[in-house]
């Protein structure tokens, strides 16, 4: 019997070796999950690796943090490439957007309204080069919205002190953007004043005694390409009359491609104070296509002064119902008619533009009567409409750059003999 027993205990041993040795296994597993490791995010923004300490209970849960202590400033990542110091030493942060974000719902206001952008004082750019360029040229950045971190890193740091930085989706800036092809960064900036920006050294080197009026151009498009051909050609300035679309609408700044911070524009001009703007002795010539009338009045056929050109400004006249024919001819200013390729810079010049809509104001005929100027006429194949205004615009602008550069080229002949 004995011998049975212990033959039975000498099989049992190696099962119930395994079983505690099962057994050793699960509370080694136990207390290695006790013992698993936590991450813990420093103030530095690095995450560290800490251990529980084994006999410790767990923390209880931490309620969840509300959305506006979900905002908190997340530092910029600082690319492979560059230096430490560059984004982490200059404090820069920024926010992530959540759903109901005020910030955002401003952002179409300023777009869409005029007079909000007028009495808030603030513009919306978007895209990395008009940014860039209204940066380098003084504009006080206040708010970016931007898609991906990259974009901001390629502006200037120095720029960025003391402005909100606010990631949001791509999809958002889709909607709000009015470009086909969205670049990513939308930036709000405080309204540009002419006469504290810095403009680029190359464009002040090669201005020209040439000044820009525009006078009733409501078309975003024609203007944004007027002030482009305003910059290249060399304008000292550009006075936009009241009447004219504003020069920050966001079609204006993307037909200007980054005009507006190379050339002066001074907004909402009324014609009174013209005059403040022009340099002394400046003669205003007024562009205006009158067709075949205008080439009437230069063969000296101007009798008939109730032509179709000079009705159009009866529209001004207060009593225009009762007028007769000789009344006009002594409120209507009397401008001689000149072809745009004769020499009209010999002081300096003013050009007035106005819209195809509306046509030259009596304001700005007034102005040129003062001044000693005159109509320019650019011809046109009989029966064919005047040209576009932006079209116009670039013609004479380019042409008064030609006819100065000759005088300059002259002045510098007569130099070298003497």
């Amino acid at each position: 019997m004995a011998a049975l027993a212990k033959g039975m205990w000498c099989s049992l041993g190696p099962l119930l070796r395994v079983v505690q040795t099962r057994d050793l296994d699960a509370r080694r597993w136990v207390r290695a999950l006790r013992r698993s490791p936590v991450r813990v995010l420093s103030p530095s923004g690095q995450v560290e690796e800490r251990k529980r300490a084994p006999n410790k209970q767990p923390r209880k849960a931490v309620p969840k943090a509300s959305s506006q202590e979900q905002r908190q400033k997340q530092p910029l990542e600082t690319a492979p490439y560059q230096t430490p110091h560059t984004w982490e030493e200059s404090g820069l942060r920024y926010d992530k957007a959540f759903p109901g974000d005020r910030r955002l719902s401003s952002v179409m206001t300023i777009v869409k309204s005029r007079p909000f952008r007028e009495k808030q004082g603030k513009i919306l750019l978007e895209g990395r080069r008009l940014i860039a360029d209204a940066l380098k040229a003084g504009a006080v950045p206040k708010m970016f919205f931007f898609s991906r971190l990259e974009y901001v890193k390629e502006l200037p740091v120095d720029k960025l002190k003391g402005v909100s930085l606010i990631k949001v989706k791509f999809e958002d800036i889709k909607d709000w953007s009015d470009l086909v092809t969205p670049q990513g960064i939308m930036g709000i900036f405080a309204k540009p004043d002419s006469v504290k920006m810095t403009y680029p050294e190359t464009q002040l080197h090669h201005s020209l005694p040439l000044v820009l009026i525009c006078d009733n151009l409501r078309d975003p498009g024609n203007l944004g390409t007027i002030l482009r051909s305003a910059a290249g050609a060399g304008c000292s300035k550009v006075l936009l009359t009241k009447g004219c679309v504003d020069a920050w609408e966001p079609k204006v700044l993307r037909a200007g491609m980054g005009a507006h911070f190379q050339v002066p524009i001074v907004n909402n001009v009324e014609w009174e104070t013209v005059p403040n703007y022009l340099p002394p002795d400046t003669r205003v010539y007024v562009a205006d296509n009158c067709g075949l009338n205008a080439q009437v009045q230069m063969s000296h056929k101007t009798n008939d002064r109730d032509s179709a050109c000079d009705r159009r400004f009866l529209k001004f006249h207060k009593y225009e119902d009762d007028l007769d024919t000789e009344t006009r001819k002594d409120w209507l200013p009397k401008l001689e008619v000149q072809n745009y390729d004769l020499d009209w810079t010999e002081a300096p010049a003013a050009v007035v533009i106005s819209g195809e809509t509306h046509g030259v104001s009596l304001e700005s005929l007034q102005l040129a009567e003062s001044t000693g100027g005159k109509r320019l006429l650019i011809p046109v194949v009989p029966g064919v409409d005047s040209l576009n205004s932006a079209m116009a615009a670039s013609i004479l602008l380019f042409e008064g750059k030609r006819q100065l550069r000759i005088k300059m080229e002259d002045l510098s002949r007569d130099r070298s003999y003497h």
